[in-house]
């Protein structure tokens, strides 16, 4: 039976006596009589599940995506943490239909720093344009013996502060709808990371800002050097332009230690895959049981997760390489989805 009108109103009423259910539609002040089986769309294991609409918070998001990218089973998940498995399979599926590790996925209560796109001058346009075109060209070889090394910052509380908004389809990252913010919430950690074709250096955890002589006397000469010295005159160190990576101390002792630097166009958080692992490393930590409650803590779940993404996953985003530069060459220079 089919009921039509505008003020439509459903009402399950459940007996004592699990054997009996009566089904109401209210309708022009009239209530007409359903049989059981038209209420079988409400019933899920023997019992009468009425339709919600949960919200799922970042953090919460975090630990489902955390679990599921750790091995664990959508059923699994959805018995520990008593959220619908249909739930679960949309927000997996939604994730995985997007790009896979996305600059939008700042965990909860581990937040690191967002990633803001930056409004891109024609000139910082032009610049990314030429260095995409170049290196789609590179072989795979030339790709392996890039080391990609970036900084992020862990704090114990949120520090997207993200406000969201409608815009039309296709226009997020126009300038207009750019701006960038470096915001930082609450105590935390500053971590540094490289990244190359079947390694990884180990992780750098600090409390401080970076400076130029930390990294000289730390990044270079601790971690970057002894790649320099395992892989040969081949080696090619990536970093951004940050101001400290371009200090002159730091250009002295590239080359004093003969470490060729790639050329990096500036504004360009898109074309570099560790920012993906570091929304990996977010998420594991995030996944964690129990997670972490206080600095030290934090500082542990950090240095055990970051050795514990698997290789292959990292590889597989370095490989991503020239998709991401045919995106930026698609985008004529422009911000890309990666």
């Amino acid at each position: 039976m089919q009921i039509t009108g505008k003020h439509q109103m459903a009402r399950i009423v459940r007996h004592n006596d699990e054997s009996v259910r009566e089904g109401y539609i209210r309708n022009g002040g009239k209530e007409v009589k359903l049989f059981t089986s038209a209420l079988k769309a409400f019933q899920c294991n023997n019992r009468i599940v009425m339709p919600q609409r949960k919200h799922l918070g970042d953090f919460l998001r975090g630990r489902i995506i955390g679990r599921l990218e750790c091995g664990r089973t959508q059923l699994e998940v959805s018995e520990e943490l008593g959220i619908a498995q249909s739930v679960i399979s949309r927000l997996w599926q939604r994730f995985q239909e997007q790009t896979v590790y996305r600059r939008l996925g700042h965990i909860g209560l581990y937040a690191r720093r967002p990633v803001r796109c930056v409004p891109l001058s024609a000139t910082h346009c032009r610049l990314r344009l030429a260095w995409s075109r170049e290196h789609a060209l590179w072989t795979p070889q030339q790709r392996s013996c890039v080391m990609f090394s970036d900084e992020s910052r862990f704090s114990l509380q949120s520090d997207s502060r993200r406000t969201f908004i409608w815009r039309a389809p296709g226009t997020r990252y126009h300038q207009e709808n750019t701006i960038e913010r470096h915001r930082y919430g609450g105590a935390g950690w500053l971590v540094w990371g490289g990244i190359i074709r079947g390694s990884r250096t180990d992780l750098h955890v600090q409390s401080v800002t970076m400076t130029d002589h930390i990294y000289r006397d730390v990044i270079l000469e601790q971690h970057v050097r002894l790649f320099r010295g395992a892989m040969g005159a081949e080696f090619l160190f990536m970093d951004d332009n940050a101001r400290p990576h371009r200090a002159n101390i730091v250009d002295e002792c590239l080359q004093s230690e003969d470490i060729t630097r790639m050329d990096w166009p500036a504004y360009s958080p898109d074309l570099n895959p560790i920012e993906h692992v570091w929304d990996m490393l977010g998420r594991r930590i995030a996944a964690r049981q129990p997670p972490p409650t206080c600095l030290p803590e934090l500082r542990r779940a950090l240095l055990d997760e970051w050795c514990n993404i698997p290789q292959d996953q990292i590889d597989n985003l370095i490989l991503s390489m020239p998709r991401r530069c045919k995106a930026c060459i698609a985008s004529s220079g422009r911000h890309t989805p990666y």
